[in-house]
């Protein structure tokens, strides 16, 4: 699914399963929300919090899944092209970062 396929297949579920969007306010309360569900399993999985019994339906893709779908969700609903906005995106970081982290001695593979 390309990013435009993304953003119409979500539109189109809106329509049809959720009515309408949530205002952009409690999108951005919910996108906060999904964050720190990846988050908590970051730190349990990679970090050095412990897993409580609540945790263990919880899914590291599934709730990655949840984050793009708000955000795609927010970028519909204020017109904006999340496709043109990535390839800009990268171009800013390229043109930005082009030697900066090539150069970076904290990045460096130590043997």
């Amino acid at each position: 699914m390309t990013i435009k396929e993304a953003q119409q297949t979500i539109d189109d579920w809106i329509k049809t399963n959720g009515v309408r969007y949530f205002n952009e306010l409690t999108n951005m309360a919910l996108l906060s929300e999904e964050v720190g569900e990846v988050a908590r399993i970051i730190a349990r999985q990679y970090g050095e919090q412990s897993f409580k019994e609540s945790d263990n339906d919880k899914n590291l893709a599934d709730e990655l899944a949840d984050v793009l779908f708000v955000l795609i969700c927010i970028a519909n609903q204020t017109g904006i092209n999340l496709t043109d906005a990535l390839k800009k995106n990268l171009d800013k970081k390229t043109c930005r970062d082009k030697e900066r982290h090539k150069n970076n001695e904290k990045l460096k593979i130590k043997n």
